[in-house]
């Protein structure tokens, strides 16, 4: 188990927040908001700005993160931009897919500290992913359903969570894609232990309350 997996044991939470669904005036809101509902590790994915405007961005959200208990700060793809963020704070790292720079390559990258993980879209891939426990430090499995987030790419399906979760993986696993308030309880009895929502919990003005009623219904209680 890479150094910091032990960390996210607890993450059942994964927020993200996505450029495509949030202004930019309302980014580092939404950010306060998903800690505020419990998210102890918050992706930025800014896939349609430039270089420099992702930069711009990550260094505005920066303060949030850098203090003690905040969350972690993990960037989307740009490895460039995670090197940066990571010298700044102990508590960030990079997000990659199956097409980026390898988990190797990102390790040597960014050091033993930062935090690294990796989209599968298959029981093979997941099963990869789970070899590397001590390269990842996490890896995420779908999209379970089909969802505007990731158009194009074919939804998994429940079948793969529940072999994801047979496998009994060595590090923390999130599943992601069109998981929701209505979706979030058979995710959860599929043998989904964390998981990943975008759209569902941004799109509405009290993203916090949004969490709280996606985990509310991931349990199958009132409270977490």
């Amino acid at each position: 188990m890479s150094k910091n997996s032990p960390n996210l044991i607890d993450a059942f939470f994964y927020g993200i927040v996505d450029t495509g669904y949030v202004d930019h005036s309302k980014l580092a809101q939404k950010c306060r908001m998903l800690e505020k509902a419990g998210a102890k590790i918050i992706q930025l994915r800014a896939k349609k700005q430039t270089g420099l405007e992702r930069e711009k961005l990550a260094y505005e959200l920066l303060p949030i993160f850098a203090r003690e208990g905040a969350p972690y700060f993990i960037i989307n793809d740009d490895a460039a931009l995670a090197k940066k963020i990571c010298s700044e704070i102990p508590n960030a790292g990079l997000h990659i897919g199956q097409d980026d720079l390898s988990p190797q390559e990102a390790r040597l990258l960014l050091g033993d500290e930062a935090i690294i993980g990796l989209s599968t879209h298959s029981f093979e891939q997941a099963s990869a992913a789970n070899d590397m426990d001590q390269i990842l430090t996490y890896f995420a499995v779908g999209p379970v359903y089909a969802t505007q987030t990731k158009p194009g790419r074919p939804a998994v399906g429940l079948d793969l969570i529940g072999k994801v979760k047979a496998m009994k993986p060595k590090i923390p696993w999130f599943c992601i894609g069109g998981i929701n308030a209505k979706t979030a309880a058979e995710v959860r009895n599929a043998g989904a232990e964390r998981i990943v929502a975008v759209s569902d919990v941004l799109k509405p003005d009290d993203t916090a309350a949004a969490v709280g009623a996606l985990m509310d219904a991931f349990w199958g209680t009132k409270k977490q």
